[in-house]
This record gives structure tokens, sequence and C-alpha cells, in this order.
């Protein structure tokens, strides 16, 4: 049969359509799944449904092809991977959205993503690419629209090469480490619409031919840059198309520029965490989109501009921590779309506006260090959304309000140091969310109410009041209660036994009141006390035997009562107990020796008439008559015992201290001999350390641990230290046995170095301040420390106390852990600690051990798993949002110097 010619001629066309798809699809799929042997998940392999199947590799996750099977996006995100791009990525020439974005991804980028000439979106964010970025990748993408790299590592100047591009509107290069200085070419490319330069290292000034950038919507120049003497450049009131001006936390020195007014577009504006002087503008009530203003932690003066009253679109004032004074104005009350009001650390002065709150909107108020007075505004949760209601240290005075105590929205109330009166509306007690009751320093007076049931509840403080009546039972419903203060009132009766039922309560005081009865047996159920205060009331009876078998606690304080009976010789072994008062009660018998009790002065004891020290011979409380009278008899030979006595401690401290003078030479001129090998690959594993830490081993012992020697199979000789504890006693130094007690606030690895012996210690005390009174909190001016380490509170509020240092330490301890940076790892805004606890809380079957191996680092194998579990949990406990919940650094040395067993007999990590 003869062919056709049409036929050949169709089936010459059918091949030339399908022989070039079929071996471009084919180089996709090669291509594709040599990305996935590249980007590896954590359990070996990622990207599950990449395979080399029937199926087309169109239909691959987060892989969008055209019409001819060739791939044109690539989108895989917040997929957890870790490895490098392969420089195969370069095949996928038709790519037109690159979007390899919070994979966790490392290494420098491939030269070969130049031949993406296709390319208009790149999103490479929130991974940790490191080196420099190749900026001649991007001057073959004519097209490219959107540059995003924003949270890498990425180093060196910022790239010239973008000026090139005539269509990219969007370029976010911050939360790198770029530094130098912003180059002037940039104010160039005249498409940009968003520019992101935040959270580099860049110096020099802000170049004010940015200005030229007329579609620029979006600018972010702030937060660890520092623009040495620069100012806001006032031609950046030509922007007229901003919407966002991010200046903050960048070293901005002058006056705010009247002409950011003319940015009629602008809804934020963020300038604090600056040097920035003089008044306010009210020029800037021009900004009549204005949603966001943040002018705080700057050096501003003068008043609220009357002119804002213009401004009805704003949700959020901040001005705290400024010079400004004078009264706020009534029109802030007025605002009709006011979330947001924080002036706290000012000079203000008169009554907060009466209509505030009426809104409907407020949810959140701070005017705390102020120099307000009047009464508390009662409309202020009117629509039901207040969260924070903040208004300590002013001159309020009256009642509060009984229409807050019903604001079920409430999550933290603070009005400490005021001159509020009346009873304290008894709501407080019953609100679902509430997590913080701060009453302290006022003139409340009246009962507690007998129902409470504020399951939310972790602090409570009514100290310093003139509150009467018995301590409610009904606190013990409280169940997440951490924090319970009642100091200085006036509260009768006995202490309620269900206190102790609460199994979150770290510290209860109760001092100078007029509480009476014994101590309830049931304080020893109560493990998580690590701080007890009852001093200055009338108690009675014995101490409970039950309480010295509470494991942590650390402070106990019974002084001016009356009890009795003799002191638990059980106190010895306490080793966490490092304050016990108990002066001016009625015990009786001998003081205790040995153990802890060797930590206590006599101060601890004094003002019992009935108890005898250590040192007494006799005890006149169990003398008879006849031991009087041999006492008599014997006085005149007294003189004669004390000098002998005397000769004979003298000659004996002297020999003893000539003995360990010449043992300690011998060990020093011994371990001088050896040579110790560090600080590089060893030839011998954790198992072979572990089988020295016997006692017959030990050739030291100090106050930063014990040291063992060892000999390796290969026969190397080292000198093995356990568990880390010298930076926590260091610390342990610092907050507790100097005073007054010094704070670090910059506690971070960087801070942690070696001597030539390979000791920790904690350096760098820049940052470091007195603390006059231990337990009291200090307000800085502004935030100092490292991103990553710093406490959620004095990030917050400014306020930093010795847990401050706590927090920042559990965050060198879970570095340990997880052998992570702090940040940069996570995700934008996401740090270490809540990286950690968002992944613990995922875990199907949560527990201590599956908590360590969903974060621990592979590195780790090996290793004794009880003491990875002890180091973690230590950690977590340091990392408290509220800091009342952290241990003290004495408690932190304790549990790191006391683990659960022998590290010698634990089970060993298998990764």
């Amino acid at each position: 049969m003869k062919t056709s010619p049409l036929y050949y001629l169709l089936l010459l066309r059918f091949l030339s359509i399908t022989l070039p798809l079929c071996c471009h699809a084919y180089s996709d799929l090669e291509t594709l799944l040599k990305l996935k042997s590249s980007l590896i998940g954590p359990n070996g392999s990622g990207l599950a449904d990449w395979v080399d199947s029937t199926r087309s590799h169109c239909s691959f996750s987060g892989v969008t092809c055209d019409a001819d099977s060739r791939v044109v996006s690539l989108n895989v995100y917040l997929t957890p991977l870790h490895g490098v791009v392969p420089p195969d990525i370069g095949r996928l020439d038709r790519l037109v959205n690159l979007t390899l974005a919070a994979d966790n991804l490392t290494g420098p980028l491939p030269a070969e993503l130049s031949n993406l000439t296709s390319m208009r979106f790149l999103n490479l964010s929130t991974n940790n690419f490191n080196g420099s970025f190749p900026g001649k990748i991007v001057v073959g993408m004519p097209d490219l629209e959107g540059v995003d790299i924003y949270n890498n590592n990425f180093s060196g100047n910022l790239p010239a090469e973008f000026v090139n591009l005539k269509k990219l509107k969007t370029l976010h290069l911050g939360g790198n480490f770029f530094s130098g200085t912003i180059p002037e070419a940039y104010s160039q490319i005249l498409s940009l619409q968003s520019l992101g330069l935040q959270g580099n290292g860049l110096t020099g000034k802000i170049p004010a031919s940015l200005a030229l950038l007329r579609d620029l919507q979006e600018l972010w120049l702030g937060y660890f840059n520092n623009y040495e003497g620069s100012g806001i450049p006032p031609e950046f009131g030509a922007l007229t198309s901003l919407r966002l001006l991010d200046l903050a936390g960048c070293n901005l020195t002058g006056e705010i520029p009247a002409s950011l007014g003319n940015l009629k577009m602008m809804h934020s504006l963020f300038l604090q965490m600056n040097r920035l002087t003089g008044f306010i503008p009210p020029e800037l009530s021009g900004l009549v989109s204005l949603k966001s203003l943040d002018l705080s932690i700057n050096d501003l003066t003068g008043e609220i501009p009357g002119s804002f009253v213009e401004l009805t679109n704003l949700t959020l004032l901040n001005l705290f921590g400024n010079d400004l004074r004078g009264s706020i104005p009534s029109f802030i009350g007025e605002l009709p779309k006011l979330e947001v009001l924080q002036i706290w650390e000012n000079n203000f002065t008169n009554e907060l506006p009466d209509n505030l709150g009426r809104n409907g909107k407020l949810m959140m108020l701070d005017v705390t260090k102020n120099h307000l007075t009047g009464e508390i505004p009662r409309g202020l949760c009117n629509g039901g959304r207040l969260k924070m209601l903040i208004l300590m240290e002013n001159f309020f005075f009256g009642p509060i309000p009984s229409q807050l105590g019903e604001c079920k929205s409430l999550i933290r109330v603070r009005v400490s140091k005021n001159y509020l009166s009346g009873t304290i509306p008894a709501g407080f007690f019953n609100l679902p969310l509430l997590d913080m009751l701060e009453l302290s320093d006022n003139w409340f007076a009246g009962e507690l109410p007998a129902r409470i049931s504020g399951r939310t509840i972790t602090y409570l403080s009514v100290s310093n009041n003139k509150l009467t009546g018995e301590i409610p039972p009904a606190i013990g419903n409280l169940a997440s209660l951490v924090f319970l203060s009642l100091d200085f009132n006036h509260f009768t009766g006995f202490i309620p036994g269900q206190i102790f039922h609460l199994n979150k309560l770290s510290k209860f005081s109760a001092i100078s009141n007029n509480i009476t009865g014994e101590i309830p047996p049931s304080i020893c159920q109560c493990e998580s006390l690590s701080a007890i205060d009852f001093s200055q009331n009338n108690l009675y009876g014995q101490i409970p035997l039950h309480l010295t078998k509470l494991p942590i606690l650390g402070v106990l304080n019974l002084s001016r009562n009356h009890l009795s009976g003799p002191i638990p010789n059980e106190f010895a072994s306490m080793t966490s107990l490092n304050q016990l008062d108990l002066s001016y009660n009625d015990f009786s018998g001998r003081v205790p020796t040995g153990g802890q009790f060797q930590a206590f002065n006599s101060s601890s004891f004094a003002g019992n008439p009935k108890l005898c020290s250590s040192h007494n011979q006799t005890c006149p409380i169990y003398q008879t008559p006849k031991d009087s009278f041999k006492k008599q008899h014997a006085a005149s030979f007294s003189t004669t015992k004390v000098i002998v006595a005397v000769i004979v401690v003298v000659t004996v401290f002297a020999v003893i201290t000539l003995t360990c003078m010449r043992i300690r030479g011998k060990r020093l001129e011994k371990s001088r001999a050896w040579k110790l090998t560090t600080f590089q690959r060893l030839d011998f594993k954790a198992e072979d350390v572990l089988e020295c830490l016997k006692e017959e081993n030990v050739i030291g012992k100090g106050g930063a641990g014990i040291v063992y020697r060892g000999s390796m199979p290969n026969g190397i000789e080292v000198a093995i230290k356990r568990i880390a504890v010298e930076a926590a006693k260091g610390l342990c130094y610092l907050h507790h046995d100097c005073s007054p007690l010094i704070i670090h606030r910059d506690v971070k690895s960087n801070n942690i170095l070696l001597d030539l012996d390979y000791e920790a210690h904690v350096a760098d005390f820049g940052l470091a301040k007195f603390l006059p009174d231990a337990g009291a909190s200090e307000c800085m001016s502004s935030i100092a420390g490292s991103y990553g380490y710093i406490a959620p509170e004095y990030a917050y509020t400014l306020k930093v106390d010795e847990k401050s240092d706590v927090y920042s330490f559990g965050v060198v301890l879970l570095e340990l852990v997880a052998g992570r940076k702090p940040v940069g790892e996570f995700g934008d805004g996401v740090d270490i600690v809540r990286w950690v606890k968002k992944t613990i809380s995922e875990l199907a079957h949560p527990s201590d051990t599956a908590s360590v191996l969903a974060v621990i680092d592979q590195r780790l194998n090996g290793y004794p798993l009880t003491s990875v579990v002890n180091l973690f949990k230590i950690a977590m406990m340091c990392v408290e949002d509220e800091s009342v919940e952290r241990p003290t650094m004495r408690e932190v040395v304790h549990m790191l110097t006391n683990p659960p067993q022998s590290a010698a007999a634990l089970p060993l990590l298998t990764l």
C-alpha cells in the first residue's frame, strides 16, 4: 500500500512537536530529582512526592508547568529541609518564579542561577545562605520584578547590580549581615515600590537621593543598622507614594523633619529606639492616613501637638521612653479607632481623658511612670476589648471602677504604686483570661472575695495595702498561680492549706500581717516552692518536718513569729536552701551543724533565748541544777582551757595548711607534665570519656566542678571536666554574692570566654548594672543586649532584673542542646525559644525525651541521654515567659551540679 506524502508530512509535524517536548520534559524531571537529592529532609529525604513514576513531574508539589510541560514555577515554602541549592538549578531555564523560602537551606548560591533569564520573582528568604550575594546572577534577568533574600546570612557590601533592573519593584535584603553604606545608585531603580535593608550592619548616612524613588510605597532601613551622625533626610517628604517608613533602632539623631507631614498616603511611621530630639512636629497631623505612629525611646520633649486631633485613623500611638510633658489632650479619648496608647516613662501630668476607651476599640493602655492623677476612667473597657491596663507609678486615687472587674478581655492589670482606695473589684479574681494582677502599694481596704476561680492567673500581688479579713481558701483554685504576695496588710486567721495544693506555686510571701495558727502540713505537697516568707506574723507551733522535703526551696523566712520546738536537723541536707531566717521566735535546743548550716550565719537564729549555738558545750534548756553547780566550779579553769585550745587549733591549722600546699604542688607539677589537646577532631568517643568518670580518677575539685584524669584507647591522657556550670556560677556570684547585686544584661554565648585552662568565664560587662534591691526591677532608658537573648519583659517594659540574665542563660543552654544560633534559622520574628516551644507543642506523644529528640543537635549522638534531658529541662525553666517562673541562678547551679544520677551509668543517645 502506497503511503500518502501527506502522511509523512503529518508525521514529521507530529515529531517536531512531541520530540522536543519529550526531551525537555525528561530534562526538567531529571533536574527536579537532582534538586531533591541535594535538598535533604530531616529523615534523609524530603519532597516525598517527587518520584520518577508514570506521573508527570508537573504534578510534583510546588511545581507549575507551562503548556509544553516545562517548569515555570518552583515554590517550596516552609518545608523542613537542609542542604544546598545545586548548580543544576540553572537547567530550569523557563523558570519565572523561584521560591525556596523558610527551608533551612545553607551554603552559597550557585552562579548557574544566572541562566534563569526568564525569572520575574526570586524568593530565597528565611534560610541560612551565606557568603556574598552574587549580584551578577541578576544581570541577565531583565524581567525581574521581585527579589526577597530577607533573613539569611549574606555578608559583604550591598550588591550594586540591581540598579540595572528596570522592572524591579520589590527588593528585600534585610535580616542579613551586609555592611558598608547604602549605594547611592539604588536611587536610580525608579521602578522600586518596596525597599527593605533593615536588620543588617549598614553604616554611613541614609542617602537623601532615595527621595527620587517616587513610586516607593514601603521603606525599611532600621534595626541594627548604625547610621553614624545621620538624621532623617528632609527630602523624604517628597516620597508622596510612601505608605510605610520604618527607621527604628538605627542611631538616628537630630529632629523629626516637618516635611514628613506631606506624606498623605502614609499609614505606618516607625522612628522608635533612636536618639531623636526636639518637639514632635505638629505638621505630622498632615499624615491623614496614619494608623500606627511609634516615636518611643527617643529624647523628644514638649507636648503632644494639638493638631493631632486630625489623625482620626490612628490605631496605635507609642510615645513612651521620652521626656514629653503636659496633659494628655482630651481629643486622644475621642480618636475613633485608637486601640493602643503607650506613653509610659514621660512627665505627663493631670488626669487621663475621661472619655478614654469610649470608642469601644481600646486594647492596650500603659501610662506607667508619669505624674498623672485623678480617677481611673470608667469607660476603658466599653467595647470589651481591653487586654492590658498598666497604670503603675503615678498618683491615681479613688476606687477602681467596678466595670473593669467585668472586663473579660483583660489579660494583665498592673496598677501598683498609686493612691487607689476602696475595695478591689471581686470580678478581677474570676476573669477568664487574666494572667497578672498587680495591685500592690496602694490604699485598698476591705477583704478579698470568698469566690475566686481565675484559673489563668499566674501572678497575684496585693502587698502593701490595708486589706483585712482572712486569707480566702479559694486562692487554692488559681491552678496556674506561680507568684503570690500578700505582704504588709492586716490579714488575720490561719494560712489556708488549700493554697499548697497549687502545683505551680513558686513564691509565697505574707510578710507583716496578723496571721496566726500553725504552718499547714500540706505545705510539703507544693514541690515547686522556691521561696517562702511568713515573717512578722503570729504563727506558732513547730516547723513541719515535711517542709524540709521541698526539693528546690531556696529561701525560707519565718522570723518574728512565735514558733517553737527544735530546728529540724534535716535542714542540713537541703542543698538548695541558701537563705534561712528563723530569728526572733521561741525555738529551743541546739542549732544543728554541718551540711547546709555552714552557709548560715548567727543572725539567722538570733532572738531565740532558748536556742543554743553549736559552739556552746552546754545548753541552758537542758541543764539540771547539778550541771549548773559544776559549771560554776569549772569557771576558774576556763581561761587556761581557752589558751590551750587556741594553741592546739593554730598548730593543727598550720600543719594542715603546709600539707595541703605540698599535695597541691605535687598535683600541679604532675598536671603540667600532661599535654592537653583540644579544639580539634579527637580520636576517642563519648563512651571512652564516660569510662573515666570514676572516683579513683579524681585529680581536683573546685568551684567549677570535678576534674578527672582519663586515659584514652589511643594512649592520649586528657583532663575531663563535668555536665557545664562555670558560667552559671559566675552569674550566680553576680546575683547572690555581690552587694549590691549585679545584672549582666548581655549574657550570650559570645560573652562566655575560655581562659588558658579552658575555664569558662562570663565576660564583657559593658552593659552591666547595679541593682540595689534583690527581687526588684529597674527600668532602663532603652533596650540593650543581643537579639535573641533578650527576655520578654525587658523587651516589652524595659524593666530588667536578675531573672533577665536567667532567661539569657537559658538561651545559651538551648544553643548547646540544639546546636543552633538564637535567631536567623527559624523564620521571620521567630527565635530559638519560640522555635523549641512550637516544635515540642506539635509532638503527637509529648515527653521529656521526645522533646529533646525533636530539637537536639545531631552531633550529640552518643552523649548520655538523661544528661541532655536534664540540661534541656533546666534551659526551658530558664526561658519561661514570666520572670517569676524562672529559677534563680543559685537554683540553676544546684540543678546543674546535682543531676538525677551519675552520667557514667546513663544510656547513650542514638540518633
